[in-house]
């Protein structure tokens, strides 16, 4: 009988584990030997915090990234075959939501592999659910540009298919470019524009907080370096 591809959620914040692993990851994990990973060293110690395994070194890990040929992937995938399960585990969040893992998916579709996807948290759904914005009309942009022509070009272009669309729009940034993309964003959305920041969340440091965005200019937060999600409706 062949294995299974099993989307393995992870933390998003530090040390949360035990709040936000559910006891079907705990007992999918803990009959899984094979896993694909973006950075095997992270996905080690993660599997290691959750003391599951009597030796981390008894576990097969294979790189799956962004780099990966499709090929590869395939290759991969080829323990199934023979009855084992493989776990896809993301850097942060869920598998397949802005993650490489979703090649893996693909390739199992193609050859009739079950997949099976674990409950999790995604910064990106926790974000809208806590935004108060359209959850009905979404659209996820991953990063907007570096470059400050580019970035504004990129807001206000969202912005309009926000208001065309009655549609909210999502991104997440690296932590250390939170400052920059905030007052980005305050600079060219309108005033009346909705702006979500949400930041560290299930984290000791979450922080959530929807207003327009001439609220936000007068009180702008100095906003840390820790993951964040942001989220705007145009009115």
């Amino acid at each position: 009988m062949p294995g299974k591809l099993i989307l393995i959620p992870t933390t998003i914040a530090e040390g949360t584990h035990k709040s936000v692993l559910t006891e079907q990851a705990r007992s999918e994990l803990a009959n899984t030997r094979f896993f694909l990973a973006e950075n095997v060293r992270t996905a080690r110690r993660y599997l290691s915090s959750l003391q599951l395994y009597s030796s981390i070194e008894e576990l097969d890990f294979n790189v799956l990234d962004k780099d990966t040929p499709i090929e590869t992937v395939r290759d991969l995938l080829k323990p199934i075959d023979s009855g084992s399960n493989i776990g896809v585990i993301s850097e942060s969040g869920c598998p397949g939501i802005a993650d490489p893992g979703a090649m893996a998916v693909r390739v199992a579709h193609e050859n009739s592999i079950k997949v099976v996807p674990l409950v999790g948290p995604s910064s990106i759904l926790l974000a809208l659910m806590a935004s108060g914005l359209d959850g009905q009309r979404f659209a996820f942009n991953g990063y907007l540009p570096v470059e400050g022509a580019e970035v504004t070009k990129a807001i206000r272009d969202f912005e309009k298919e926000s208001k065309l669309k009655r549609q909210t729009q999502i991104f997440i940034e690296t932590p250390y470019r939170n400052k920059s993309l905030m007052q980005a964003l305050l600079k060219n959305l309108s005033e009346n524009t909705l702006l979500t920041v949400a930041q560290d969340i299930t984290g000791a440091s979450e922080f959530i907080k929807t207003t327009s965005v001439k609220n936000w200019k007068s009180n702008t937060p100095d906003l840390p370096k820790l993951p964040a999600v942001y989220l705007f409706l145009a009115q």
